[in-house]
């Protein structure tokens, strides 16, 4: 998925223009960054246009090992991204869900869910549910 594309189907799902979806996804993607240590971070960046996998990385700090990967409660993971998306509370949990859906569907399936599963185990809230 090209990166306008990504950043559309944001706007679409949740109103916002281009520059606060644009803002929004890549708080999300940095704020995710955090808590995935670097061979999770490659699979999901790699599937991504430059600019988003860019953006996994924007707030990660070098580790050496899997301990040192800063992972924190989903709450701390919502704080984050507001405070550096600058979103309302309220609407904070739904605008990363539509981030998390629209990523879903940019990435190989699968790849989202085992990542997500290295992190604390309240983060599979963030995984977008299907309805078949």
């Amino acid at each position: 998925m090209q990166y306008d594309a990504f950043i559309e189907r944001v706007e679409e799902r949740t109103g916002l223009d281009h520059e606060d979806a644009d803002l929004l996804v890549k708080s999300v993607l940095s704020t995710l960054g955090e808590g995935l240590y670097r061979t999770e971070r490659k699979r999901v960046g790699s599937q991504l246009p430059k600019l988003l996998e860019e953006a996994l990385y924007a707030e990660q700090p070098p580790e050496n090992t899997r301990r040192d990967v800063d992972q924190y409660p989903l709450e701390e993971f919502y704080h984050r991204v507001q405070a550096r998306s600058d979103v309302r509370r309220s609407r904070t949990e739904e605008y990363v869900g539509a981030v998390m859906e629209v990523l879903q569907e940019a990435i190989s399936e699968g790849v989202l869910a085992s990542a997500v599963e290295t992190l604390p185990a309240d983060y599979q809230e963030l995984l977008p549910k299907h309805t078949t």
